[in-house]
This record gives C-alpha cells, sequence and structure tokens, in this order.
C-alpha cells in the first residue's frame, strides 16, 4: 500500500521518472570511482586551460576555446561571447561543467536507457542554469538594457509577473491575437459534410475547373488540432493540393472529454478514417481514395491500410506519410517514457478524468526542447521586455487537445514500448496488422530536424509495406515539416524522379539511402503533387459539396475545432 502511494506521488512530482533515473545513475557513479576520477581529471585539466585562452582574447590575439558551441545552439550567438575576455571564460566554465557532468553520467551507465533518462534531466537542469538566462551574465540583455535606459528591465519584470499571476510561470509566446481559427487559420473554403461522436469531415471547395478522379482524404494526428495541415493562406499544405487539381476531404477530430476514456483504436479506425472514407467516396463517385496521414494520424492510415488490405478491401488508393514513426526501434527521446514504471504513472495520471490533459502533454514536449519553448522565452520577454511574436505554428501548438485514455496507454505500450506495428503482432480487434499486405504506392516524407519522429527511423517504416514506396527527406522539424511552402530555404532528398512510374529500390539503411540521394531545391510538397497526381486519375469537373445523405452541415472549420 505505501508502495502504491509512492507511485501515486511520483506520478504527479516526476511522472517521466526522472528523479528515479538520476538518483540510480548517481548511485553507480559512486561505484565506480575509477571513471570518475578520470572525468575529474579531466575537468581539471579542462579547466586549467580556460584562464590562458581567457588571455589570449583579453590580448586579442587567437584563441582556441577549450570547449566549442554546437551550431545548433543558437544561445551564445552574440560576439561577447567569443570576444569579451569576462564572457569567454564564463561561456567556457558552463560547457565544460556541461562535458564533466555528461562524463559523470556515463561513470553511472549500467543500462543506456536510465542513463539516457538521467542526461536528459541533467541537460535539462543545466540548460536551465545557463549563463543566458540571468540578466547579470547575459550580454544582449544588458546592451538592452543600456540600450533603453533599463525599460527593457522594467517592462520584462511586468511581463514576469503577469506570467506567474496568470499563467503558473510559464512564459507568454505567442500573439493569440494576430491569428483567429476559421479567419486567417485554417481559413480554406470548404464545408462540414458528415458528422459523428469521433470527427467532423471537411470538403474544400474546388479551386480549379477539373479535378483528378481520385480524392485525397487528410489524416491529421488527434494529438493537436487539424488545422497544422492547414495553417493559413499560401501555408496550407491542404490548399495547396486543392490548388493542384485534387478533392480534398479532412477529418477534424472530437476533443475528448470524460465521457471518451474507453475510446480504443478500434473506435479511431471505425468512427475516424473507415467512416470518412465511406463518406467521401459517397460523396465523389470515385472508385477509391488516396490517404494523406500526418504523425500519429499517419499511423492510424498505416493501421488502417493494413487492415484493410488484410481484408481485400479495395477502397483505399495510395498512402502518403508525413512525419509519422511506424518501426519504433529507434523512437527518440519520446522512447524514454516507455518504461513500465513511467507508463504506470502515466495511467494513474489519466485515470482521474479519462484523458491525458493537453497542457501535461504539451509541458512534456516543451520540456523536451526547453531551450526554445521556455528557456528562450525568459530572455526575450522576461529579461529583453519584448512582446511576443505573431507565429502562427506557436498559436496551433498551443492549441492543444486530449487523449482518451485507454487509447494512449495502448498507444505507448503496443507501439512505442513493444514496436508491436513493425514486428506484425499489432492488433486491430483479433486481426494481426501487416503492412506488407499493402501493396499500393506509398510516399514518405521526412523531415530532417524532426525530435519527435527522427528521419533515419521514418525511412525505417518505408521498408514495411509490400508495394513501391518512394522516400523523401526535406528541411524543418517535426512542425515546421508539413507547412513547407516553396521557399529558398526549402530543399528535398530522394532517388530518382517523382514522375517515374516506379521508384528506385530503397536501400536496407537510411544512411547508405542519404549517400545516394540527390538534394535538390524546392519544397516536398511540389514531389509529392508530381507523384500523387499521376496515380490520382484523369481529371474531371469537381464532384458536389456534399450530396445525397450528407448534406452540409456548415462552413469550415466546423465546430470540433473549437472543442
Amino acid at each position: 500500500m505505501l508502495e502504491n502511494l509512492q507511485r501515486r506521488i511520483g506520478a504527479k512530482v516526476d511522472p517521466v521518472g526522472w528523479f528515479s533515473a538520476t538518483g540510480s545513475v548517481s548511485k553507480n557513479a559512486i561505484k565506480n570511482p575509477a571513471e570518475v576520477t578520470a572525468a575529474t581529471g579531466r575537468l581539471a585539466r579542462t579547466l586549467a586551460q580556460i584562464p590562458p585562452a581567457t588571455l589570449r582574447v583579453a590580448l586579442g590575439t587567437e584563441a582556441s576555446a577549450p570547449q566549442s558551441v554546437s551550431e545548433c545552439d543558437n544561445r551564445f550567438r552574440d560576439p561577447a561571447w567569443r570576444e569579451n575576455p569576462a564572457y569567454f571564460a564564463l561561456l567556457q566554465s558552463y560547457l565544460t561543467t556541461r562535458t564533466f557532468v555528461d562524463d559523470l553520467v556515463d561513470a553511472g551507465t549500467e543500462d543506456e536507457f536510465t542513463a539516457a533518462k538521467a542526461r536528459q534531466f541533467a541537460h535539462l537542469a543545466l540548460d536551465a542554469a545557463a549563463p543566458t538566462n540571468s540578466p547579470l551574465t547575459n550580454p544582449t540583455v544588458l546592451t538592452r538594457a543600456i540600450q533603453t535606459g533599463g525599460k527593457s528591465l522594467v517592462r520584462g519584470a511586468g511581463y514576469a509577473l503577469e506570467d506567474l499571476v496568470k499563467r503558473g510561470g510559464r512564459p507568454l509566446r505567442v500573439d493569440h491575437d494576430a491569428f483567429t481559427v476559421g479567419e486567417n487559420m485554417a481559413a480554406t473554403e470548404g464545408k462540414v459534410v458528415f458528422r459523428n461522436e469521433m470527427i467532423e469531415l471537411i470538403q474544400y471547395a474546388p479551386q480549379t475547373t477539373q479535378v483528378h478522379e481520385i480524392p485525397l482524404l487528410a489524416c491529421p494526428p488527434w494529438i493537436n488540432k487539424y488545422y497544422i495541415m492547414d495553417i493559413g493562406p499560401d501555408r496550407s499544405y491542404l490548399e495547396w493540393a486543392v490548388q493542384h487539381h485534387r478533392t480534398v476531404f479532412v477529418m477534424s477530430y472530437r476533443n475528448p472529454d470524460e465521457s471518451m476514456g474507453a475510446v480504443t483504436f478500434e473506435d479511431y479506425l471505425d468512427q475516424g478514417i473507415d467512416a470518412a472514407m465511406d463518406a467521401v467516396l459517397e460523396i465523389t463517385g470515385a472508385p477509391r481514395v488516396d490517404i494523406a496521414g500526418l504523425c500519429l494520424g499517419g499511423a492510424m492510415s498505416a493501421i488502417a491500410a493494413g487492415h484493410f488490405a488484410g481484408k481485400g478491401d479495395q477502397r483505399m488508393g495510395t498512402l502518403t506519410l508525413i512525419n509519422t514513426l511506424l518501426d519504433y526501434s529507434e523512437p527518440g527521446e519520446l522512447g524514454l517514457i516507455s518504461d513500465p514504471e513511467t507508463l504506470y504513472k502515466i495511467d494513474i495520471i489519466m485515470g482521474k478524468n479519462g484523458y491525458l490533459a493537453g497542457e501535461d502533454m504539451s509541458l512534456t514536449f516543451d520540456l523536451l526542447r526547453a531551450n526554445d519553448l521556455i528557456f528562450g522565452y525568459w530572455v526575450s520577454r522576461w529579461m529583453l521586455g519584448e512582446k511576443p511574436a505573431a507565429f502562427d505554428l506557436l498559436v496551433w501548438n498551443e492549441d492543444s487537445t486530449r487523449m482518451p485514455a485507454a487509447m494512449h496507454s495502448r498507444y505507448l505500450r503496443s507501439l512505442y514500448r513493444d514496436n508491436e506495428l513493425a514486428r506484425g503482432e499489432f492488433t486491430i480487434g483479433d486481426e494481426k496488422i501487416s503492412l506488407s499486405d499493402f501493396t499500393n504506392d506509398v510516399y514518405v516524407i521526412g523531415a530532417e530536424n524532426d525530435h519527435i519522429v527522427p528521419w533515419a527511423s521514418s525511412y525505417a517504416s518505408a521498408g514495411l509495406f509490400g508495394g513501391n514506396v518512394r522516400y523523401v527527406l526535406s528541411n524543418g522539424g517535426h512542425i515546421a515539416g508539413i507547412v513547407n511552402p516553396p521557399g529558398k530555404k526549402s530543399w528535398v532528398e530522394a532517388l530518382g524522379s517523382p514522375d517515374a512510374k516506379q521508384a528506385p529500390a530503397l536501400p536496407a539503411d537510411a544512411q547508405t539511402w542519404r549517400e545516394k540521394a540527390k538534394r535538390s531545391p524546392g519544397s516536398w510538397w511540389a514531389d509529392w503533387t508530381t507523384w500523387s497526381n499521376q496515380r490520382a486519375g484523369a481529371l474531371q469537373a469537381p464532384p458536389p459539396m456534399g450530396g445525397p445523405g450528407h448534406k452540409v452541415l456548415g462552413a469550415a472549420p466546423g465546430t470540433y475545432v473549437f472543442s
């Protein structure tokens, strides 16, 4: 009973299990004095190199820094960190401490999983303690304070107090007033043509005089609102598809409440993608429907593809998977929440209301990228006194949704922990799902900087299907990867041409593929359009909006998006 109480308290205080992992690694490090001594020696040698390097900076001579800053770390871009001897020494001391902590984690490593959790927590603590997070040791903050006569610090203190009172200490990150769902977000013209307890189905109005015979159904993740796929004019993947001769539908999921605690994967299949496909085919009269799935929506689309193929159901045409994880053997940072103790704690949290609150999930994601999503705003808002920017992706990101307890528990156990889908052991009802049964053409997109679905893991997913697969790597990360309009920074890497009827065979591993792939400027949207439209049938007049049995229920973006 006492142990159960302790676990319940732990679920509230430390749901990810960082404290216990760090404690375990610390105990193991104490048992390994040789490695600790070696790490301490390296620390002492590096610290000894800092004063002479600092002196060279002060004298204006070429200085070789004992520790280098990662190119991806934007915190230390101010020239003062390299040119001012005091800041140079402070930065080098901080980086040296960080290396020493990593060495101590290595010394206490008995199993990689526990060590990875301890390292994750250590990095979070070190990031919080970075010199950039203090107004006294951040040169950019001090420069701005001098330039504004201290007004920037006064404004920042006011913002910090406001965030403490209104937001529990989380800084306001984005100007919510700049965006309105249905006006400049989720704004592509359309109608709700079907609704059940799980989804609203939106049909977009045609923007071309002719469309391809085969419609496209978008399957977004229900972990967030659907409109990441329709983020705003000229940045919307779905708008792009409509403008390129496709009849496009998208599912907008109901935000789960207490009544949906027992909702399962089977329900998301039956009342979600299966019901939506029936409605799409009835409205358009098409023989099949192409599917484009994103993230968890992509996983559901793949499960549906294997399920339908196993039954001989031919309604699904091509399958497009965007930033989707199907093979969870290397799931990235989120894999650290799949151990039994953490899963038990998550079940405790979900047990109270029958769902995992969107705020809880959002905080977990934020902590995984704390420098960008938390600490960066400590600096910009609380120290520099800057007003939040108008950024559509952040507005969408904070429009969080809940996850039903039964579905989410199985998602973490069957997919993240046990990798059942890739192993052919995931079941829908009594049926085992084999993705190799799906032999239609598949298009898989990964994003180079995706921290939720590492691109190499998305590449592994491409080898699970029985048909011809085109794999494309794009710029961006997990969220920005879907918002990829043509621009100067966009590029794609792939083997062969998208207009080829047969894509080249994929090498067995991601690195070999990348060595052979060719990089081209441009968005994957254009590459996908060429590939997809070739397989979408002849051009014809657009179908009606809704139809018999599917009367228009209202204008897009519908009602579920506001739940």
